[in-house]
């Protein structure tokens, strides 16, 4: 805490003192009072009520929040990143699951918290924030992680030219781009799609790239991404003097330039949100921040969670003409992600509870997940201290079955499905049966229906189960956002045996449980037979 909060909270207990001494004097004598004196004691018990509540505040903010932000004195940063006038971004939640992202170099590479919190340890300042503030100039640095192998870059008073970067508009209906196709929708960009502002030096040209490929190697690496657009965003950065730097549309708060690839796609969009909060927190950014698009994708029913967990989103293109940010924050492909990373490679990390790493750290376990998972549900308005315990306390239980349907995904999708469990309907119809007769307590058996359901129906029906069964399919990445305690029971055709699921319960510290089918046909005696055995686990 720093000597000026010391000073406050010294002056707001002095204060707390006084008036407590002076209430407890006027207590004693308060039979003899007159209503001159009664009329001071209520003054001063208000004042006493209004100090309380200061004081709970101040106390609640400092515990929740100050550690997410930098220590902003010395580099400046108030002159760099204006908050002028009221916020209009929405503020970080107090969620149960939250721990300190403050930067640190000691997080032990390939750790939990290197892989799925703050293992950006490495940071290389390219236009410094210092000699920014004495400028007025722009600012931009990049913090790497070696686990990840990847970069979360942010830089001050940056320009962004829509016009210089060619793909489609984005953001239409999706029945009205049918069949164009995905190239059209991915960024390319032109040297100068974004720019910089500072002395050019050492170039006969008035402009100069921003980094070389030695840094884009270092920082930046490809790795296994076939297009990698964050790369080519930053190397088509240049810097520009102070008289080439124009504006005529400034975004005074924090934004994110987010590029999707498989944008439709649940799995690779949770992917999305999760470098997309974890690059928010890293940069120690004070609210939600801004989201825009850099990608011509069309409409998708996701969005909704993307506007939910954000304070605004919009796309790169939809912007009449250049406009400036005055903080940008450029967040890592979901690739690059340890969601999507822990299905090549061995992540070995248990979940626990935030409380239990609080009081004894362990880096082979992580409460991030769970954090995140509390991000979301409170994003919708859904309570955040929900536990098993709380849904079976009338003694019903809720069994979630997590449907495949079809639908119609992006502008090439046939609006088919492919399916990974053949006789689905009758299992589904054998649950509901068993459900109907189950004696030892109530169960409902929960259509799950995700296609026609909005993203906050989808997520209010994951938070109500006490089990979660489904065949293998991106539907089943909901279970990010399940309470603690809550069972996951997957049915795996022998087609599709990949990880997904199992390592986000794993990763998440959730009971997980499969039934590996020979091919596509899953007989539905063998899945009654291991919910009861769920169900007698539960209590039930």
């Amino acid at each position: 805490m720093s000597d000026k909060k010391h000073k406050t909270l010294a002056k707001q207990r002095n204060l707390f003192y006084c008036q407590t001494k002076v209430i407890e004097t006027q207590s004693l004598n308060f039979s003899d009072m007159n209503k001159k004196h009664a009329t001071l004691f209520k003054i001063l018990l208000a004042l006493f009520a209004l100090n309380s509540i200061t004081l709970y505040l101040y106390f609640s903010s400092s515990h929740h929040h100050n550690d997410n932000r930098r220590d902003t004195t010395a580099e400046g940063f108030p002159a760099i990143i204006p908050h002028r006038g009221p916020h209009l971004s929405k503020p970080w939640p107090i969620i149960p699951s939250y721990l300190p992202w403050s930067l640190t170099s000691n997080v032990p590479s390939k750790s939990c918290e290197a892989y799925f919190g703050n293992g950006f340890t490495k940071s290389a300042d390219v236009l410094p924030a210092k000699a920014a503030v004495r400028s007025g100039s722009s600012w931009f640095r990049c913090h790497y992680s070696g686990t990840l192998r990847s970069s979360i870059c942010e830089g001050g008073k940056i320009r962004m030219d829509p016009g210089k970067i060619k793909m489609s508009r984005g953001g239409e209906k999706l029945e009205d781009v049918i069949g164009r196709t995905e190239d059209e929708e991915m960024p390319e960009f032109e040297d100068g799609a974004f720019e910089v502002e500072a002395e050019v030096r050492g170039s006969r040209s008035k402009t100069k790239k921003l980094v070389g490929e030695e840094f884009l190697n270092e920082f930046l690496p490809v790795g296994n991404v076939m297009k990698h657009t964050m790369r080519e965003l930053v190397r088509s950065i240049v810097v520009v003097g102070e008289t080439d730097f124009t504006c005529q549309e400034w975004v005074e708060e924090p934004i994110l330039l987010i590029t999707r690839f498989e944008y439709a796609n649940l799995f690779h969009t949770v992917t999305d949100w999760y470098s997309a909060y974890v690059s928010s927190r890293v940069t120690g950014l004070p609210n939600r921040p801004h989201l825009v698009f850099v990608d011509g994708h069309c409409e998708t029913q996701l969005e909704e969670t993307w506007k939910a967990l954000f304070s605004s989103l919009r796309y790169a293109k939809n912007f009449s003409g250049p406009v400036c940010f005055r903080h940008a924050v450029l967040s890592p492909l979901g690739y690059e992600t340890a969601l999507f990373k822990g299905l090549s490679e061995d992540i070995d990390c248990q979940g626990a509870s935030a409380h239990d790493l609080w009081q004894s750290p362990d880096d082979k376990k992580t409460a991030r997940l769970s954090e995140f998972g509390e991000m979301i549900r409170d994003a919708f308005g859904f309570p955040v201290n929900r536990h098993h315990s709380d849904k079976a306390v009338s003694g019903h239980y809720n069994i979630l079955f997590v449907r495949r349907e079809d639908y119609l995904a992006h502008p090439r999708h046939r609006g088919k499905v492919e399916s990974r469990l053949s006789n689905e309907q009758e299992v589904f119809d054998s649950l509901q049966k068993w459900a109907s007769d189950h004696q030892e307590c109530k169960v409902n058996l929960v259509n799950g229906l995700f296609a026609h359901m909005s993203m906050k129906e989808q997520v209010r029906a994951i938070q109500d189960a006490s089990v979660i069964i489904g065949a293998h399919g991106a539907g089943l990445t909901h279970i990010v956002s399940a309470t603690p305690n809550t069972v996951i029971l997957e049915i795996i055709s022998s087609f599709f045996r990949r990880p997904h699921f199992q390592l986000i319960a794993q990763w998440k510290g959730l009971e997980y449980h499969a039934i590996n089918l020979d091919g596509s046909y899953a007989n539905p005696g063998v899945v009654i037979d291991r919910l009861n055995k769920i169900m007698r686990s539960l209590g039930c």
